[in-house]
Parts: structure tokens; C-alpha cells; sequence
């Protein structure tokens, strides 16, 4: 290509063969209407983009922005070097590009720029457009985002970037790969939504950057805090330092309402000091704006500065006072599971607590980027430190690590945290953080995301009620907890559940008679309860059912297998990922193996591309009842045991048998030994049993002295409720627990009422 007109592109000169010249004759060679001119359109006000052909069939895309003369470029430069010491948030996606393109300057943006530009109002547009381009938009690379006609933009190999619009493709548009904000041209905005604080809303982005050849992670979670005029970040400091050194006579119920009402009174008279004498300075620019606006007179004192500025620096106060720093939004964010920040100078990661929904598919995530950065150590240990003492841990070099939990003001979920300070951490302090869903789910939410059926709901109810003994097992974050919490209602309301854990607070009683006990050894390890202590107490308050939620260490295994000598019935968690792995754990940790049999089942949830469903679920047997077992129960579909089939496991002496009663099919499908089409296939006249010994009904059937034909009639009345739950809708805790409560009161009645409901709901 040769070498052609030079044009002027934000703060950037480029050169091409082809630009858009200025205005000519309409008889001139060089009219934008010239036969290499395939498309020119204007993809925002006073933007004219143009798309020629070169070189037979090679496209080049070219912009005009508002032409700026001599004194507009000097004043841009002013504006420019005003702002040149903060760093300006630009928007994440071209959604956002649009958004604060039509929206303008924030009112404070607009108050400085009165103070440092006289010029004419067409001038002003200019000058606007261009500093609006250069300070909150995306700079040179402006025009592009804004245009609606591009779909795809590529870095790759090539030399420039290329975009795609609808009609052409590949086009040159002859900026830099390098060039910054380019991954944002094309970005596309997954979810937005505010998360509150301090009353404050703080909006939150999660983003895709469709780019080809840029960051390996495309998902990337955004908090949108305020941004910062020059002079703001020493005026927060300023305040903070003030605020500590305030003196108090009283004691202090409402610290957020404390900080929040001196930071307000300081940086208010702040503000208004500091306009007053730029005001002063720029007498001239005052007067010609006071006439132009009003006839006569000046604004008065309390008026000088925008109020939103003050909000945003109230909010930082709040922030690093009240809050926990840059992680205060993600910690209270309800769409968030995990929270990682790793070392100094790394992106804070977070797990998006479900999959998210782009403009084509469902987008199952992992972990993802933020643009949260700890930029020093000194923030960090703060931030660390702070997190331990909410919890009553104090750090330091004889303790530098904790597993702590957060009770946060307005928060419902259970917030765990591991934190360390950088005495065991190459890197500098780590902070990990798990936050349980606030809301608790129910079955029927479990069933609606396919991840369990109502059959192995209606044998859990069975088993949470006549007190059986079930564990979920499997490696973290699979939802186990959920699973088990979903399933409490179904403890008789009159029952007494006690439940007993290290400190995680995870447990969901809905009981007026339940109890939850907890070690809180992570407070002071020298004066701890241990789970030994707790089982001891357990026994003092006539448990029906005890819950040991993270059964893993020693000490909580060994609790488990006294409590299974007790007769009561038993739920926990624990990680393992299969039958063979938990049987290993089990006796490593000294717990006798034959205990094991004394568990009804063993639920085992996975975690697969962003959903979270139950894969197996398995009964264990002794020697006598694996052996009555047919060969094809033992063998298992296809020869696996996961697939509905038996098992052995052998460690050491100890040989422990299972049999899988549930599982999921390759293709999604549930099957259950109770459903009457795996009966079938199986020829047994038997639906329930299916034509494999189910053990599990015959335990039940032994635990509340009745035959295995009333046991299995139970199931199948059960299984009728469960399917109308569903079809209800019942989603919610506590209606779940009133409902099954009724039921126990007087089952004819609530199946009345029920029937009447769904009569009248028919009608309307």
C-alpha cells in the first residue's frame, strides 16, 4: 500500500491508502462516494465510518470523529494533564461503551471541566466528545466499540487488528494489536447487577472478551467502584487517618452509621474549602457561567462541589473502615461460592456460584479473574487481619494462619475463611473464602436442576425420619452440605436433631428442638471444645438424630463411630470421591471397618461442568448379604459398578462390600432400582426392589418392627408426595417443613387441602 492522507484519530496519527479525506467537490475523484467505497454510515453522532475495497477484495475501515482546531487540541491537552495522575475506569464490554457514551460526564466530571475550559458551546461538543473518547471511553478505539456492525475482533498473527462486520470480512482498521483497550471492543456483557454496602449500590459485571489471540481467561467479574478525581485518593487517606484519631465518649453500637456521618462532615468541608479556592482562581469562567445560567449572582457555598463526589469518597472510607478493602463487594455478592486472593500483585479469583447465561448458550464457569488487585503487602496483612479478628483470632508470628467464619450485618450466607499471613506463605499472605447459598434449597430446587430424582428423594425422606444413617461424600464444592441441608425438613418436627461440627456453622435446622454445637477450637486452641466433648454433651440432650457436618480429621471420625453405637440416627458429610477412596480414609483414621456397615447409604454428589448432581448413590453390605447377591447385580451394567451393580473393596483385613442403588447414566439419565421401567428391564415383578436386593428397605423395615411389604408401601405413598411437591412447586424451607408437618399431624386432611388447592389453582 502506499502512503496517503494522515488523519487524526484520538491522541494517535495513522496513515493509509484510502482514509476519509475532507469534504470535496461531489465531482472530485476522491468523494466518499468513490467506487472503492463499499459502506459509510455513522455509528454514533458526529461519527462517520467508511469501509473501501482495495487490492481487489482487502477491506479497510476508516473513521472521522469531530475535527478539533489548533485551541480545541490545546484545551483537550489542558483537560488532558488535569487528569493525567488518576486512572480512569473504562467500560468493560460495548454494552457499557454505549451506555456512558449516551450518558455523558457524571455531574463531578462536568464541575471540573467548567472550572478549566472557556470555550464556545459548539467548541465544548468537540472538546467533549474527545475527552469523553480519551478519559472514560476506550480512546482511539472509541468508534469501533460504538459500531454496531461489528461482531468479531482478532489480534492474532496479523499486524493490525481485524474486525468483522456484518457484510465484510476480514477488515484492516490499521491500529496495533498492542493498542490498549482492545480487548474490550467487542466484549459482551454476561450479567450485571448491584450489590449493596453501606448504602451504597456498587454495580458488578461479569463479562466475556470475545478476542481471539488475547488473555487466557475470556470470563472475567468486574466491580464497577466510583472513580477518583486528582486530589480524592489523598483526601480519603486524609479522612480515614482523622476518623481513627476521633475521640469517642460513648460506646460505639452502629459503626458503619458512625464512620459514614464524620466522613460525610469532613470531606464535606473538605470539598468545599478546596472548591471555594479554584472558584476564586477562576473568576472569569464563574461569572460567564452564573450569567449564561441564572442572570446574575454566584452559586451558593454548599453548592461548590458535586454531591455525588462526596458519595464516592464516603464510600471508600466506608470501604476500607467498616468493609474488608477491595474484597468488600465479592464477599457480600450473593452470585459468588469461592473467593481466592493468592499474593500481591495478582488478580483476585472468584467462582460464580451458578452458570451463566451469554447470548448463545449457558456458560458453566470456574474460577475467573477479577480487576481487584492487593497492590501492597501492608493492604493485604490488613485485610488478613481483620478477616481473623472478626472472628476472635488474633494473628501473628506464633499463629499466622486460621480457619475463621464471618457473621456479616445484612448477610444471610455462612462465610468460611482460611487465612495466613506471609510467615507460611512464599508469596505473601493468601486469603480463600467458601460462602454457602444464604438461601437454603429444598428438594424440590434439587430436582428442578436435575440433580437428584424423586425416588432417592423419597429414600432419603424415609431415612431422615425413621432415623436412619446416611453420609454424602465427595470432594469440595460438590455440594454436599446442600444436599444434606435440603433434605432436614424431613426430620419429624417433633424430633430432637442435633447437630455438632468444627466451627463451620454450615448446618440448616428448621426444628424449635434442634440444637447446633460447635467446636470453636479456631478461636483459642488452647481453651477448645473438641468433638469429643461435644458427643459427650450430645448424649445429656436426647438426641433423635445427630448431625456431624465435615466429618475428616481424627478426632471427628472417631466421634462418628461412637455416635454409631448409640442407635441414634446419623447424617454427615465427608470427602471422598468414591466408595473405595472413603473406605481407605475411614480405616486410616482408625475407625474399626465393620462400623462402616452400620451405614444405610452413602450419597455421592459430582460437580461437572458447572452443575452440581448426585452420580451415585450405594448401600454396603456384609459378607452374607453380598453373597445373595445374583451375578448380575455383581457384575453391574456394562460391567461397572457405579451402574447399577455390587462391589468390593478390600484394605488390609478388612473387606467391605457395596451395592449401587442409584446412579447416573452417561446420557444424564437417573436410575433408580426403584423405578419400575429398570424393574422391567430387569424382569422383576417387584417394583420397587426392581430385581436387586435392596437392603435398605430391608433395614427400615427391621428398624420399626414392620414387614418389607409396609415399608415398601411407605415408599410408594412417599414417592406420590414427592411428585406433588413438585408439581407444586414447593420451594421454600420452611413451607416444605409446615407441610410435612401437617402431613404427621393428619395425612387425610393435608391431602384434602392439597387437592382443593390444586382444584382452585385449576380454575383460575
Amino acid at each position: 500500500m502506499t502512503d496517503g492522507p494522515t488523519l487524526r484519530i484520538g491522541d494517535e496519527t495513522t496513515e493509509r491508502s484510502g482514509r476519509v479525506p475532507a469534504p470535496v467537490p461531489p465531482d472530485d475523484p476522491e468523494a466518499w462516494y468513490a467506487p472503492d467505497v463499499r459502506a459509510q454510515y455513522a455509528p454514533a453522532p458526529g461519527v462517520v465510518a467508511t469501509i473501501r475495497e482495495y487490492d481487489e477484495g482487502r477491506f479497510a475501515y476508516d473513521v472521522r470523529e469531530p475535527p478539533l482546531s489548533p485551541a480545541d487540541e490545546r484545551a483537550v491537552e489542558t483537560v488532558r494533564e488535569h487528569f493525567s495522575a488518576v486512572r480512569h475506569r473504562r467500560p468493560l464490554t460495548r454494552a457499557g461503551v454505549v451506555e456512558r457514551a449516551e450518558a455523558g460526564f457524571e455531574p463531578k466530571y462536568e464541575r471540573a471541566l467548567d472550572r478549566i475550559l472557556d470555550v464556545s458551546d459548539d467548541a465544548r461538543r468537540r472538546i467533549g466528545y474527545h475527552v469523553l473518547s480519551e478519559l472514560r471511553l476506550l480512546g482511539p478505539l472509541t468508534p469501533i466499540a460504538l459500531d454496531d456492525r461489528i461482531t468479531v475482533a482478532d489480534v492474532g498473527d496479523a499486524e493490525e487488528l481485524i474486525v468483522h462486520t456484518e457484510s465484510f470480512a476480514p477488515v484492516e482498521t490499521g491500529f496495533d494489536p498492542d493498542t490498549p483497550y482492545v480487548e474490550r471492543v467487542t466484549g459482551e456483557r454476561l450479567h450485571r447487577y448491584t450489590v449493596p454496602f453501606g448504602g451504597f449500590d456498587i454495580d458488578v459485571v461479569v463479562h466475556r472478551e470475545r478476542l481471539l489471540g488475547s488473555d487466557q481467561f475470556s470470563i472475567k467479574y468486574a466491580v464497577l467502584e466510583p472513580d477518583l478525581l486528582p486530589g480524592d485518593e489523598a483526601l480519603i487517606e486524609e479522612c480515614k487517618a482523622r476518623i481513627w484519631e476521633t475521640t469517642v465518649a460513648e460506646v460505639v453500637t452502629d459503626r458503619e452509621a458512625f464512620v459514614a456521618e464524620r466522613a460525610r462532615r469532613f470531606l464535606a468541608r473538605q470539598l468545599t474549602a478546596r472548591n471555594t479556592r479554584a472558584w476564586l482562581g477562576a473568576t472569569y469562567i464563574r461569572t460567564r457561567a452564573t450569567l449564561a445560567n441564572h442572570g446574575i449572582g454566584v452559586p451558593p457555598v454548599d453548592s461548590r462541589y458535586a454531591h455525588d463526589r462526596l458519595d464516592d469518597l464516603v464510600y471508600y472510607v466506608l470501604r476500607d473502615l467498616v468493609g474488608e478493602g477491595i474484597l468488600t463487594i465479592p464477599i457480600r455478592d450473593p452470585h459468588l461460592e469461592d473467593i481466592e486472593a493468592n499474593r500481591v500483585g495478582e488478580r483476585v479469583k472468584v467462582v460464580p456460584r451458578d452458570v451463566i447465561e451469554s447470548t448463545d448458550e449457558l456458560t458453566a464457569v470456574g474460577r475467573v479473574p477479577t480487576n481487584l488487585t492487593f497492590d501492597d503487602e501492608t493492604a493485604f496483612i490488613n485485610v488478613v487481619t481483620q478477616l481473623a479478628a472478626r472472628d476472635g483470632t488474633e494473628l501473628n508470628a506464633s499463629r499466622p494462619s486460621a480457619k475463621v467464619n464471618l457473621d456479616l450485618e445484612g448477610v444471610t450466607e455462612t462465610i468460611r475463611c482460611a487465612v495466613a499471613l506471609p510467615v507460611i506463605s512464599e508469596d505473601g499472605p493468601h486469603i480463600s473464602i467458601r460462602k454457602q447459598a444464604g438461601d437454603v434449597m429444598t428438594p424440590v430446587d434439587l430436582i428442578e436442576r436435575d440433580a437428584v430424582s424423586t425416588e432417592l428423594v423419597t429414600l432419603l425422606w424415609m431415612l431422615y425420619e425413621h432415623h436412619g444413617v446416611v453420609l454424602f461424600s465427595g470432594p469440595t464444592g460438590v455440594g454436599k452440605t446442600t444436599l444434606m441441608n435440603a433434605h432436614m425438613p424431613f426430620i419429624p418436627f417433633d424430633d430432637r436433631p442435633i447437630s455438632i461440627d468444627e466451627g463451620s456453622r454450615e448446618v440448616q435446622l428448621p426444628h424449635e428442638t434442634g440444637i447446633s454445637l460447635t467446636t470453636r477450637d479456631h478461636e483459642n486452641p488452647y481453651k477448645a471444645v473438641t468433638m469429643a466433648d461435644l458427643m459427650t454433651e450430645t448424649n445429656y440432650l436426647n438426641p433423635d438424630v445427630e448431625v456431624i457436618a465435615e466429618i475428616n480429621t481424627a478426632e471427628s471420625f472417631e466421634t462418628f463411630g461412637e455416635v454409631l453405637n448409640t442407635g441414634h440416627g446419623v447424617i454427615g458429610t465427608t470427602h471422598a470421591e468414591d466408595v473405595e477412596t472413603l473406605v481407605n480414609r475411614v480405616i486410616e483414621r482408625g475407625l474399626p471397618a465393620y462400623l462402616l456397615r452400620e451405614i444405610d447409604v452413602i450419597v455421592f454428589p459430582n460437580h461437572v461442568g458447572g452443575r452440581r448432581y448426585v452420580t451415585q448413590v450405594v448401600e454396603l453390605l456384609s459378607d452374607t448379604e453380598y453373597e445373595a447377591l445374583d451375578t448380575e447385580a455383581k457384575r453391574g451394567r456394562n460391567g461397572s459398578p457405579k451402574r447399577g451393580g455390587a462391589g468390593t473393596v478390600q484394605k488390609g483385613e478388612w473387606t467391605i462390600h457395596y451395592n449401587t442403588i442409584a446412579w447416573r447414566e452417561p446420557d444424564g439419565t437417573f436410575r433408580f432400582v426403584g423405578d419400575p421401567e429398570q424393574a422391567r428391564c430387569s424382569g422383576s415383578e417387584n417394583g420397587v426392589r426392581g430385581g436387586t436386593s435392596q437392603h435398605t428397605f430391608a433395614r427400615l423395615a427391621d428398624r420399626t418392627d414392620r414387614d418389607l411389604e409396609a415399608v415398601e408401601a411407605e415408599f410408594a405413598r412417599k414417592h406420590r408426595y414427592v411428585r406433588y411437591l413438585v408439581r407444586d412447586g414447593v420451594t421454600d424451607f420452611e413451607a416444605l417443613f409446615e407441610f410435612l408437618a401437617d402431613l404427621r399431624t393428619d395425612e387425610a386432611a393435608t391431602v384434602e387441602r392439597a387437592a382443593r388447592t390444586i382444584r382452585e389453582r385449576g380454575r383460575t
